[in-house]
Order: C-alpha cells, then structure tokens, then sequence
C-alpha cells in the first residue's frame, strides 16, 4: 500500500502567559497528549487509511444531521475540538484565516466544541454559534457540543484518536488539538493544542496534502 505521508508537529515556543499556563497544567498531569517533537517529520510506518471516517454520523451546530463522508468527501479537512473560554479559544481566529487562505483548494475545517476540559465549553450550541460569530466571524462548519474523551466520546473521536503521534495517543489531550485529513479521508497529522492555525508545521502540511489532490 502506498502511504501518504504522516504530518507530525507539536509543542510550544515562548508564547504568551496564558498559554504557556495551560501548557504547564498539561504538563503536570491534568491531562495527556504533549509530544516532545519539535519540528514537521515525515514518517511513512503508519498504515492511516480509515475506510469508515466518512461513514460516521455528526450532528451539526444548526441540528442538521449528516454524516462526515456527506460533508468532507474529496476534500481535505482540519478538525479541531474547540471551546470558548479556554487560553488557547483565540486560535478560532488563526483558524478561520486558515479556512479562508485553503478554501477555494477543497480545504475546510471542522470545529468540535467540546466541555470536556475544565468545563470550557459550557455554553448551548446556540450560544457557542453566536460566541463564534461575534467574536471571530467564524464561518466554517461546526458540530454540536460532543464529548471527545471517556465512554460517551464520539465515534469521530474514537476514529480520530487511533492516530497515534509520539505522546499523543488515545485521549484528546485539551482543547484545541488538531487532525489533518486527507481529501481521500486518509489521517494523516496530530497537532497539539499549543501549535496555532498559522504556524509553519500546520500551513506546510496543508500545502503539502493539497498537492497530493
């Protein structure tokens, strides 16, 4: 089988306090998933071809039910479990200029709000919809509130977690991690929460799965 290659970046730089204190909390335990890589590898072992990633339900923002193969099918995606009141909540931001620059290349990205971390997420998904909105002119597709951790995770993130990068394993470290998804629906890059929307190791592996289309 032919692999495509497997994106893998993590960590964080100096940063601002904020986030380095929600790294340092990650650090000391109240969760899983830093990775000690520093820099984009390229690593072909990795058998990440998932033939049921476009089978699985989700249930949107708006309460539109579909399934991720009916949304993202021949597109690549970046999906992302975010919250609203978390010291990373301003990647939305990096984000949505990141769906802008890659969305006319059958790029998108998919976020997951999620209150599965220090109760960051409490919102409705009416409220989370307007916090998007208002704050940050988001307009790329958003699920409904979904646990991404524990017994009642969703399938996506059963899936998704079987991705295994350095320390990042089957638990959804913190909010803001990230999945990059080949437009053949291929798994192919985990990003910790702490590298943003416009680092380098997240635009070159977008650039480098679109040239792969």
């Amino acid at each position: 089988m032919n692999h495509v290659p497997v994106f893998r970046s993590v960590g964080i730089g100096a940063g601002n306090s904020v986030l380095r204190r929600e790294w340092d909390a990650m650090e000391a335990g109240q969760t899983k998933g830093s990775s000690v890589e520093d820099n984009a590898l390229y690593d072909n072992s990795y058998d990440n071809t998932n033939d049921n990633l476009y089978d699985i339900p989700l249930t949107m923002l708006d309460g539109t039910e579909t399934t991720f193969g009916e949304l993202f099918r021949g597109k690549a995606v970046l999906v992302v479990n975010v919250a609203s009141r978390c010291g990373f909540t301003t990647q939305y931001e990096g984000l949505q200029a990141l769906y802008e620059t890659y969305e006319h290349r059958n790029f998108t990205i998919l976020g997951v709000p999620s209150n599965s971390f220090a109760g960051q997420e409490p919102g409705t998904n009416e409220e989370i919809a307007e916090f998007c909105s208002r704050n940050f002119g988001v307009t790329f597709p958003l699920t409904a509130k979904v646990d991404v951790n524990g017994p009642n995770r969703h399938p996506l993130y059963a899936a998704l977690t079987r991705f295994h990068d350095g320390e990042l394993g089957d638990e959804i470290g913190w909010n803001f991690e990230k999945f990059l998804i080949t437009d053949s629906g291929e798994i192919v890059g985990r990003f910790a929460s702490a590298v943003a929307p416009g680092a380098p190791e997240i635009q070159e592996s977008v650039e480098a799965v679109l040239r792969l289309e």
